[in-house]
């Protein structure tokens, strides 16, 4: 499994933000075409490659966007799309009878699937009831209804792991970073109340203080970060290299009058799977767990 961020991973995040700020958010699947099980399936979002997965409809998949990292056999896939920009031309001569994206895709790309007759679902993905009821979309589209509803199952019982195993304990300040420029702190997006993360913060043992506001995912000013005092900073940097190379808890040392800095309590996420809203969200709230309250796990963060 690919556990490092990738370059042109930032210019998912990037894409990702600018068009939740610009689709509808909270909108329900959106399906075209008689309802049928889907034999070729092209999946254009990474959480939703991993969920296919997850229900047992990977023998259906015959293509998936250039992001997608999990399961191994990706490489193995074409590859149809970057994140708005999906090759039409590439993905009609693979006799798709399924395109499953996310909710803010929809907007570039529904109407020319509608027009050349390919059945399509977009699903939203913002909050952990979203991921819940991806799963069980996903499954009765596919024909795994019963697979989806065990997979649920064991994304809620990780999920309860982790709340258990951190019980009773006070909770964090946290800020959750979730893009920035590579080498600085400047351009900061964080995960605001309302997202998937910030419930999996709190799941984890923290509190996330990033600023309410229009939209769940906000930019912040360094300001802004000094004023808030977060006890515990999350960065999802990229795993940059060459002229973006840096070490991302150095960068943080322009903030020395944080609690967070002070206390080098800085968290690089390197892990791909951690931002995306899939049954991993179990996996991410124990990655966020061990960095908020490293003193419940042996092992620590």
């Amino acid at each position: 499994m690919k556990t490092v961020f990738r370059q042109d991973y930032r210019i998912y995040i990037r894409l990702a933000l600018a068009l939740v700020f610009v689709s509808c958010s909270g909108r329900s699947a959106q399906q075209s075409g008689p309802s049928r099980i889907p034999q070729r399936i092209v999946s254009i979002s990474p959480n939703v490659t991993e969920i296919l997965y997850g229900v047992g409809a990977w023998s259906q998949v015959v293509a998936v966007s250039q992001f997608c990292s999990f399961p191994d056999d990706v490489k193995n896939k074409p590859r149809v799309s970057g994140w708005d920009n999906t090759n039409l031309e590439q993905l009609t001569g693979l006799k798709p009878d399924l395109v499953i994206g996310i909710d803010a895709q929809a907007p570039f790309v529904k109407d020319k699937l509608d027009a050349l007759g390919i059945r399509s679902l977009f699903l939203d993905g913002q909050t952990l009831s979203d991921v819940y009821a991806s799963i069980e979309e996903i499954g009765r589209a596919t024909g795994h209804a019963q697979q989806a509803a065990e997979l649920l199952t064991e994304t809620q019982h990780a999920l309860e792991a982790v709340r258990n195993s951190i019980a009773g304990r006070q909770k964090v300040r946290v800020l959750c970073v979730v893009d920035r420029i590579p080498g600085t702190i400047r351009e900061l997006y964080t995960a605001t109340s309302g997202t998937f993360l910030a419930e999996l913060i709190a799941i984890a043992g923290g509190e996330s203080i990033a600023p309410a506001g229009d939209q769940r995912w906000g930019q912040i000013t360094k300001e802004a970060i000094v004023s808030l005092n977060p006890e515990v900073i999350i960065d999802m940097i990229q795993d940059s290299k060459g002229n973006f190379g840096e070490d991302p808890v150095a960068v943080w040392r322009e903030l020395p009058e944080v609690s967070a800095v002070q206390r080098q309590r800085i968290y690089p996420v390197r892990d791909a799977l951690v931002i995306h809203p899939s049954q991993f969200v179990g996996h991410t709230a124990e990655v966020f767990a061990r960095m908020i309250h490293p003193e419940a796990f042996r092992d620590g963060p």
